[in-house]
């Protein structure tokens, strides 16, 4: 029978409501749900592809062990206690902290995640990690540090602002993040079209910059100095207000004076933008009726991702746009996040352990994957020998990728959840195959607390699930309950008993929304799981209200302005851009900063023929000028050398991009033997990741820098007969 199911792409971060059409089995036709609360009728290519992630013959249907160099499908019983056995095995022998954990970016886009919080519980295991310290520590750590918790995350009202700085961030591609913003295109033009202003900030002309009213071509690493030089420009001229937050902030006479350290004319030699320039974008910020600085991944992966994020929330608080109507605020969500976290995981903390080898502080009980490939490889007391990667692809993804790659190949026993061979979990001896994306249902309470707008939406399955099929919640719940050991043990299978199948996990949101903003304890609106079902096309909670008070975890509910960490870390700006002339000086002359395709999410959609249609996208993006110099030629085979690694890939030229930089997307370099997606690997592209620096991370937490990476960039020799070295253009 043909039906029509609403629900959303659950993708990206944008989560986008969607309409699928299917008949029995088959998914007919997916688009854009125009009734949507949030998306309105927006979707991306990638939602149409998720139709190809269903019928995909790569993708696994029943678990699989390695036996040889091959995988054999076995059953649910027998693939869930081998894998405990092994995990367990491995920890007799080793010790607790023998075994790792892996959480990757799509575990957050389903209520998995609070499951894999509890293997994680029941392992023991101080080594966790997760994608969290590729992308997102520093606005964590800023948050932990002026806030409380780290989970009080400033989200841009752009429904009214009247002027936006967005810095290192490409929403037009990713919809939001850190900021769930379906049609975000859409919403830069009605700023617009309202009288305001956006200006993007970014080393290249991003797609979003092409929708925004104005592009300041930043030198890469150059956010913190413009940043610092701005708010120089606002004391200097007394430009500043607190607003609602006056009286309630600590610290103010200390950013003063770190900002008296920082006049234009200073900010300018590093920032890469002239002082009046600075001076402007300062004044007009400040005159906006409303404004708010928004910054993301191009400002997060960097050695000073914590500092610039701590002073984009300084931008925000000082000319009183923080958790006002127009500027940062704090989205209203159905389940209040920090009091769930915290009463499921504790409060915030920072630096309570170190890794062993790196010495990188934990963050929230994870500690920095740029340093898992040391651990793995470095013998001693507390070595990894075995691992549980829950949707996730480290190999691709985390910085000096090849070496961890190398370092997999020594584990005694390896999990993996996940629905392909990836070029991770090709390491596995065991994989448990979650079922599709359409083939499953969810109610998130996480990304309603990072909206543009409160709402809340649930997901029904739009297909029915697999014979034997179970999803990402049935697994690792099921695996824990093997796991767990002793009284933790006895415990654990007691909660997973009375808790079940997912089904009855929605009970547990059921009880936390009683106690929520809008359930029936606090709010006439009475909301519950039960209303929210039946909500087809979601439930809007209307524009985003002033809320910091509600949710502020530091003492006294004050907001620490200039928590000694941030400002002692202030002082090392100049040391920072001597090591870069150092690098150029070395030879290493040009700037690598990432990008990313809206036909593209990560490593894990690049099996997706439709996606992967047209023009080669794993390319070196290049000044024509930068070329010139170097004799390269559009489409050029190249090499980009680091001080950690070197790749070969096409050459782009684009005058798109500033001088003196180099841009290449992440997520490709599918060529590695015993990969099971096969599309991918027709398009296998470079790993960015072989020649980022593991030991070069966010000086504060140990968040990966992917951006500002000192390169070269030369042509690729090849060797004529007679062994004397060619250019090889074209080849």
């Amino acid at each position: 029978m043909t039906k029509t199911v609403y629900r959303q792409c659950t993708l990206c971060e944008a989560h986008c409501g969607i309409r699928v059409d299917v008949d029995g089995e088959r998914v007919l036709r997916i688009s854009g749900d125009p009734d949507d609360v949030l998306s309105r009728g927006y979707i991306c290519p990638k939602a149409a592809a998720l139709a190809d992630i269903q019928s995909d013959p790569d993708r696994l249907r029943m678990p699989v062990k390695k036996v040889g160099e091959a995988f054999v499908e076995i059953g649910w019983d027998e693939a869930l206690d081998l894998a405990a056995q092994g995990l367990r095995r491995v920890q007799d022998r080793h010790g607790t902290d023998a075994v790792a954990t892996y959480a990757g970016n799509p575990s957050a886009h389903s209520s998995a995640i609070f499951a894999a919080a509890l293997v994680r519980k029941v392992l023991g295991t101080r080594n966790n990690y997760s994608a969290t310290s590729t992308d997102q520590l520093p606005q964590f750590m800023s948050s932990y540090e002026m806030f409380g918790h780290y989970f009080v995350l400033p989200v841009p009202d752009v429904e009214r602002t009247r002027h936006m700085l967005v810095i290192g961030a490409n929403p037009a591609v990713s919809n939001g993040s850190l900021m769930t913003a379906p049609g975000i295109r859409d919403r830069i033009k009605a700023i617009r079209a309202r009288g305001g202003k956006v200006v993007v900030i970014d080393p290249r002309r991003t797609e979003t910059a092409k929708h925004a009213s104005e592009h300041v071509a930043v030198r890469p690493g150059g956010d913190p100095y413009l940043l610092l030089g701005m708010l120089n420009v606002i004391f200097a001229e007394q430009l500043e207000r607190l607003g609602s937050l006056t009286g309630r902030c600590d610290g103010l006479a200390e950013l003063r004076g770190l900002a008296a350290q920082w006049p234009a004319e200073r900010a300018a030699a590093h920032a890469g933008v002239e002082a009046p320039e600075i001076t402007r974008l300062a004044r007009e910020f400040a005159a906006a009726p409303s404004a708010v600085a928004y910054g993301r991944v191009g400002v997060c992966q960097k050695q000073t991702g914590s500092l610039t994020h701590w002073l984009i929330n300084c931008l925000n608080i000082v000319t009183g746009n923080m958790d006002r109507p127009g500027g940062a605020m704090f989205p209203t969500a159905p389940v209040e996040l920090v009091s769930f976290l915290q009463r499921t995981t504790g409060n915030s903390h920072w630096g309570r352990y170190h890794q062993r080898v790196s010495g990188l502080p934990e963050f929230a009980d994870e500690l920095p994957v740029a340093g898992l490939a040391d651990e793995i490889l470095t013998p001693g007391e507390g070595q990894v020998r075995g691992m549980l990667v829950i949707a996730g692809n480290p190999v691709l993804s985390t910085p000096g990728g090849s070496r961890l790659d190398t370092a997999m190949e020594q584990l005694e026993w390896c999990v993996a959840v996940d629905m392909y061979v990836t070029e991770t979990t090709r390491h596995a001896d065991v994989i448990l195959p979650p079922v599709s994306h359409l083939e499953r249902s969810d109610l998130d309470i996480v990304f309603p607390a990072l909206s543009v707008r409160n709402q809340v939406r649930y997901n029904p399955a739009a297909l029915p699930a697999q014979r034997d099929g179970k999803d990402d919640w049935e697994i690792v719940s099921a695996l824990a309950a093997r796991v767990g050991r002793g009284a933790k043990g006895k415990l654990t299978n007691a909660a997973l008993r009375l808790l079940g199948p997912f089904s009855s996990f929605e009970r547990v949101v059921d009880a936390a929304m009683l106690f929520g903003p809008y359930g029936r304890l606090r709010s006439r609106r009475g909301l519950d799981v039960a209303k929210v079902k039946r909500a087809t096309h979601g439930i809007d909670l209307g524009p985003l209200r002033p809320g910091l008070m509600r949710l502020l975890r530091t003492k006294g509910k004050r907001v620490e302005l200039a928590p000694a960490v941030m400002v002692a870390e202030a002082a090392g700006l100049e040391e920072l851009a001597t090591q870069r002339e150092a690098a150029s000086a070395a030879g290493f002359d040009l700037s690598l900063i990432g990008r990313r395709s809206l036909r593209s999410n990560n490593s894990w959609m690049h099996n997706s023929p439709r996606l992967m249609k047209g023009a080669d996208r794993c390319t070196a993006m290049l000044h024509p000028d930068d070329a010139e110099r170097r004799g390269l030629g559009d489409g050029q085979r190249v090499r980009v050398a680091s001080a950690a690694g070197a790749i070969e890939l096409p050459l782009e030229l684009s005058e798109e991009i500033r001088p003196g930089v180099v841009s290449i997307p992440h997520g490709f370099g599918h060529g590695r033997t015993g990969v099971g997606w096969r599309v991918a690997a027709e398009h296998a592209g470079a790993s960015v990741n072989d020649v980022t620096d593991p030991s070069i991370v966010d000086r504060l937490t140990g968040n990966a820098a992917f951006n500002d990476v000192p390169v070269r960039v030369e042509a690729v020799r090849a060797v004529a007969p007679g062994g004397a070295a060619l250019d090889a253009v074209g080849v």
